[in-house]
Protein backbone atom coordinates (compact mmCIF):
# COMPACT_ATOMS: atom_id res chain seq x y z
CA UNK A 1 0.00 0.00 0.00
CA UNK A 2 1.25 3.59 -1.00
CA UNK A 3 0.56 6.89 0.62
CA UNK A 4 -0.41 9.46 -2.42
CA UNK A 5 2.45 12.03 -1.68
CA UNK A 6 1.93 15.98 -2.63
CA UNK A 7 3.52 17.25 -5.12
CA UNK A 8 7.01 18.29 -5.44
CA UNK A 9 7.55 22.21 -5.59
CA UNK A 10 10.72 23.76 -5.62
CA UNK A 11 12.24 24.91 -2.16
CA UNK A 12 12.11 28.59 -1.53
CA UNK A 13 14.26 30.79 0.53
CA UNK A 14 12.79 32.54 3.48
CA UNK A 15 11.67 36.01 2.33
CA UNK A 16 12.18 35.29 -1.46
CA UNK A 17 8.98 36.16 -3.64
CA UNK A 18 6.49 33.40 -4.53
CA UNK A 19 7.26 30.85 -7.60
CA UNK A 20 5.10 32.44 -10.71
CA UNK A 21 2.18 30.53 -10.06
CA UNK A 22 2.15 30.15 -6.14
CA UNK A 23 -0.48 32.53 -4.47
CA UNK A 24 1.78 34.75 -1.91
CA UNK A 25 1.32 33.52 1.87
CA UNK A 26 -0.98 35.69 4.31
CA UNK A 27 0.91 37.88 6.10
CA UNK A 28 0.10 37.76 10.04
CA UNK A 29 -2.92 39.83 11.01
CA UNK A 30 -2.35 42.66 13.89
CA UNK A 31 -4.38 40.40 16.36
CA UNK A 32 -1.78 37.70 16.01
CA UNK A 33 1.16 39.70 16.12
CA UNK A 34 0.09 41.88 19.16
CA UNK A 35 -0.73 37.67 20.52
CA UNK A 36 3.09 36.38 19.20
CA UNK A 37 4.39 39.79 21.40
CA UNK A 38 2.47 38.45 24.61
CA UNK A 39 3.56 35.59 24.36
CA UNK A 40 7.18 36.04 24.31
CA UNK A 41 6.80 39.01 27.09
CA UNK A 42 5.32 35.98 29.22
CA UNK A 43 8.07 34.12 28.57
CA UNK A 44 10.33 36.61 29.60
CA UNK A 45 8.98 37.84 32.50
CA UNK A 46 8.44 34.10 33.35
CA UNK A 47 12.14 33.27 32.71
CA UNK A 48 13.15 36.31 34.38
CA UNK A 49 11.04 35.54 37.64
CA UNK A 50 12.45 32.18 37.81
CA UNK A 51 15.95 33.45 37.90
CA UNK A 52 15.74 35.83 39.88
CA UNK A 53 13.47 33.28 42.39
CA UNK A 54 16.40 31.32 42.73
CA UNK A 55 19.21 33.60 42.99
CA UNK A 56 18.09 35.56 45.54
CA UNK A 57 16.43 32.44 47.55
CA UNK A 58 14.17 34.06 50.47
CA UNK A 59 17.11 36.22 51.86
CA UNK A 60 17.20 40.43 51.92
CA UNK A 61 21.04 40.49 53.04
CA UNK A 62 23.79 39.90 51.29
CA UNK A 63 25.69 37.67 53.79
CA UNK A 64 26.43 33.68 52.79
CA UNK A 65 25.58 30.79 55.43
CA UNK A 66 28.01 27.55 54.29
CA UNK A 67 29.05 27.03 50.90
CA UNK A 68 28.10 30.54 50.39
CA UNK A 69 24.99 30.60 50.29
CA UNK A 70 22.56 32.98 51.02
CA UNK A 71 20.07 31.94 53.66
CA UNK A 72 21.61 29.44 55.44
CA UNK A 73 21.95 29.22 58.51
CA UNK A 74 22.92 33.04 59.85
CA UNK A 75 22.34 34.35 56.55
CA UNK A 76 19.31 36.00 57.45
CA UNK A 77 18.94 38.95 59.32
CA UNK A 78 16.02 40.27 61.45
CA UNK A 79 14.10 37.17 61.75
CA UNK A 80 14.76 34.21 60.19
CA UNK A 81 18.11 31.84 60.90
CA UNK A 82 19.80 34.82 62.42
CA UNK A 83 17.74 35.21 64.94
CA UNK A 84 17.56 31.33 65.84
CA UNK A 85 18.57 30.75 69.66
CA UNK A 86 19.23 27.34 69.05
CA UNK A 87 18.93 24.25 66.07
CA UNK A 88 21.15 21.74 64.06
CA UNK A 89 22.16 21.83 60.61
CA UNK A 90 24.55 19.69 58.68
CA UNK A 91 27.50 20.66 56.82
CA UNK A 92 30.51 18.74 55.19
CA UNK A 93 33.28 17.50 56.86
CA UNK A 94 35.64 18.87 54.12
CA UNK A 95 36.27 15.37 53.28
CA UNK A 96 33.23 14.48 51.03
CA UNK A 97 31.18 13.76 53.90
CA UNK A 98 28.94 14.87 56.31
CA UNK A 99 28.37 16.07 59.72
CA UNK A 100 25.47 17.39 62.09
CA UNK A 101 26.12 20.47 63.67
CA UNK A 102 24.09 21.75 66.89
CA UNK A 103 24.24 25.47 67.45
CA UNK A 104 22.42 27.78 70.77
CA UNK A 105 22.89 31.32 71.76
CA UNK A 106 22.37 31.58 74.94
CA UNK A 107 23.27 32.64 78.92
CA UNK A 108 26.08 30.55 80.57
CA UNK A 109 24.92 29.09 83.27
CA UNK A 110 27.04 26.93 84.82
CA UNK A 111 31.21 27.34 83.56
CA UNK A 112 34.55 24.82 83.91
CA UNK A 113 37.56 24.75 82.40
CA UNK A 114 36.24 21.58 80.56
CA UNK A 115 32.26 22.29 79.86
CA UNK A 116 30.19 24.91 79.57
CA UNK A 117 26.26 24.78 80.30
CA UNK A 118 24.00 27.08 78.00
CA UNK A 119 20.01 28.22 78.50
CA UNK A 120 18.66 29.78 75.88
CA UNK A 121 15.82 32.56 76.26
CA UNK A 122 13.03 29.89 75.54
CA UNK A 123 14.78 27.47 78.20
CA UNK A 124 16.41 25.14 76.53
CA UNK A 125 19.45 23.95 78.15
CA UNK A 126 22.15 22.16 76.97
CA UNK A 127 26.12 21.03 78.27
CA UNK A 128 28.93 21.47 75.97
CA UNK A 129 32.21 19.73 76.37
CA UNK A 130 35.09 22.93 75.89
CA UNK A 131 38.38 23.39 76.11
CA UNK A 132 40.43 25.34 78.32
CA UNK A 133 41.29 27.82 75.58
CA UNK A 134 37.40 27.74 74.91
CA UNK A 135 36.24 29.21 78.55
CA UNK A 136 39.20 31.73 78.90
CA UNK A 137 37.63 34.85 79.89
CA UNK A 138 34.65 33.51 79.87
CA UNK A 139 32.12 34.03 82.76
CA UNK A 140 28.47 32.64 84.48
CA UNK A 141 25.79 35.02 83.04
CA UNK A 142 27.91 35.63 79.71
CA UNK A 143 25.87 35.19 76.52
CA UNK A 144 27.34 33.17 73.80
CA UNK A 145 26.93 31.29 70.58
CA UNK A 146 27.98 27.60 70.45
CA UNK A 147 28.33 25.13 67.58
CA UNK A 148 29.14 22.12 68.46
CA UNK A 149 28.63 18.48 66.96
CA UNK A 150 27.26 15.68 68.71
CA UNK A 151 28.40 11.86 69.14
CA UNK A 152 26.17 9.96 71.45
CA UNK A 153 25.19 12.28 74.26
CA UNK A 154 28.03 14.28 74.01
CA UNK A 155 28.29 17.67 72.53
CA UNK A 156 31.81 18.34 71.88
CA UNK A 157 32.27 22.78 71.09
CA UNK A 158 33.86 23.70 68.18
CA UNK A 159 34.01 27.11 68.72
CA UNK A 160 32.33 29.39 71.59
CA UNK A 161 31.65 32.75 70.24
CA UNK A 162 31.00 35.35 73.13
CA UNK A 163 28.56 38.28 72.79
CA UNK A 164 24.78 38.00 71.43
CA UNK A 165 25.50 38.67 68.05
CA UNK A 166 26.95 35.56 67.31
CA UNK A 167 28.17 36.60 64.28
CA UNK A 168 25.33 37.02 62.78
CA UNK A 169 24.92 37.25 59.12
CA UNK A 170 27.48 34.26 59.01
CA UNK A 171 27.23 31.11 59.74
CA UNK A 172 27.76 29.91 63.15
CA UNK A 173 31.25 28.10 63.04
CA UNK A 174 31.28 28.98 59.18
CA UNK A 175 30.46 26.09 58.11
CA UNK A 176 33.27 24.08 59.13
CA UNK A 177 33.85 24.89 63.21
CA UNK A 178 35.56 27.94 62.21
CA UNK A 179 34.47 31.25 63.91
CA UNK A 180 32.79 34.16 61.80
CA UNK A 181 35.74 36.00 61.11
CA UNK A 182 36.11 39.65 62.95
CA UNK A 183 34.13 37.68 66.16
CA UNK A 184 35.86 37.39 69.20
CA UNK A 185 36.07 33.91 69.90
CA UNK A 186 37.37 30.83 71.82
CA UNK A 187 38.63 27.75 69.71
CA UNK A 188 41.10 24.87 70.54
Amino acid sequence: MTTPQAPSTPDQTWGATPAPGQAPKPAWSPGKKIAAGAVAVAIVAGGGAAVWAASSSSATGTQAGPGGMTGGPGGLRGGGLGAALHGEYVSSDGNGGYVTKIMQTGEVTELSATSLTAKSDDGFSKTYTITSAQATGLATGDTVTVVATESGSTATATSVTDGASGGQGQAPGGGQGTPPSGAPTRTG
